[in-house]
């Protein structure tokens, strides 16, 4: 799940991070009052979960209120990269001398979280990466001991920060650390963090990316979760429990177990198709949830035909066969739909499944080749 500026701006004070006392506004109106309240100028920037909000017309310095009702006007007639702007956040102009970018992400080879810092800021991080590699400073983070105060000075001292800085860099570095690790972000980044003529560091944008499957125990942070962030499809899967994300092929795969699914997803590939989507039904699905997952993937119209793959272990097969017949009930099926049930219960599933109009397959090899077959049709 990933947060807004503000949002994010909002967890890294309570973290000590120095951030501008911006505001966020609605309305033109209340865009122009936040303004004043500034000082008479902002930079009004639209809050959308995308990169690029700059370069399509989300960014903009206003030098009045006026100017600044206008410009929120415009803003939030945008939409950028298919999203509605709704927000828009009023902060007050930064005094900039230079621009850093440092950032906390998940080094998976590694199995630790790593620092990463650069004396390039206020541009994408993989922009530095893949043109000058050599500008990237990078601290691993032995999550047993927390970031130490010798890696924020090799760091500080590798993107050449002037000393006097030194104190306060390891209190904004030691607090992104402590809002990526209590709040179970994948990413904390700031970008940029800025040094301004005063000689002061504030971080001017920031970013968070959430663990969804940390959100059960962080309810507070689930809250925020903006829904023009998820496709219909995900959001209706979500509130059924169910792990699904959205695919560009045309073969709907039904699997319980995420190593399964993903099992499925290749041999689909293996044998010349290509999946719509992944969509785990998890252990112990009952037929409601099955019916709404069947839902799920027919309302993609570039389904041409369903694959069923189930394992039946704690999810019996037999229930699993309930939800197909219920959901038949209720959604125009129009494509072929490719069944394969074994393990717990499977002869009762199968006795259930016989009268209707279904594809039944032994093997995962047989099921998957028999669903391309079908979705060629």
């Amino acid at each position: 799940m990933k947060l807004h500026e503000y949002q994010t701006k909002q967890i890294f004070e309570t973290y000590g991070i120095p951030v501008p006392m911006g505001k966020v506004a609605d309305t033109p109106q209340e865009a122009r009052k936040i303004t004043e309240m500034l000082g008479g100028s902002a930079v009004i920037k639209s809050q959308v979960l995308v990169g690029g909000r700059g370069k399509a017309g989300g960014v903009k310095v206003a030098k009045s209120p006026a100017e600044a009702e206008a410009l929120a006007a415009q803003i939030l007639a945008l939409t950028i990269k298919g999203l509605p702007v709704r927000k828009v956040l009023v902060d007050p102009l930064a005094d900039i001398k230079t621009e850093i970018y440092l950032g906390i992400t998940n080094d998976r080879a590694a199995r630790k979280p790593v620092l990463i810092a650069s004396a390039a800021g206020g541009v994408d991080i993989e922009e530095v990466a893949a043109h000058t590699p050599e500008k990237i400073i990078r601290e691993h983070i032995d999550p047993s001991l927390g970031l130490r105060d010798y890696q924020t000075r090799n760091v500080a001292l590798g993107i050449d920060l002037p000393r006097s800085l030194w104190r306060a860099f390891s209190k904004i570095a030691q607090g992104l650390y402590q809002a990526f690790s209590e709040n179970c972000a994948t990413l904390a980044e700031i970008n940029p963090l800025v040094i301004t003529n005063s000689n002061q560091l504030v971080a001017l944008d920031g970013k968070m990316d959430i663990d969804d499957n940390a959100l059960f125990r962080l309810p507070a942070l689930a809250a925020l979760r903006d829904p023009d962030e998820d496709n219909a499809s995900e959001a209706e899967a979500r509130e059924h429990e169910l792990s699904y994300i959205a695919l560009d092929g045309n073969i709907g795969c039904m699997v319980n177990g995420a190593g399964l699914a993903m099992g499925t997803m290749d041999i689909v590939k293996h044998f010349g198709g290509n999946p719509a989507n992944f969509l785990d039904i998890g252990g112990g699905a009952n037929a409601e949830k099955v019916a709404a997952a069947m839902r799920i993937i027919l309302k993609d119209s570039n389904v041409k035909a369903m694959l069923i793959n189930i394992f039946g272990g704690i999810t019996r097969c037999d229930e699993v066969a309930k939800g197909i017949l219920e959901a038949m009930q209720t959604v125009d099926v129009k494509v072929p739909m490719v069944v394969r049930l074994v393990g717990t219960n499977e002869a009762e599933g199968k006795a259930l499944l016989a009268s209707a109009s279904l594809i039944t397959a032994d093997s995962l090899a047989d099921a998957a080749q028999k669903a391309v077959k079908a979705a060629q049709y």
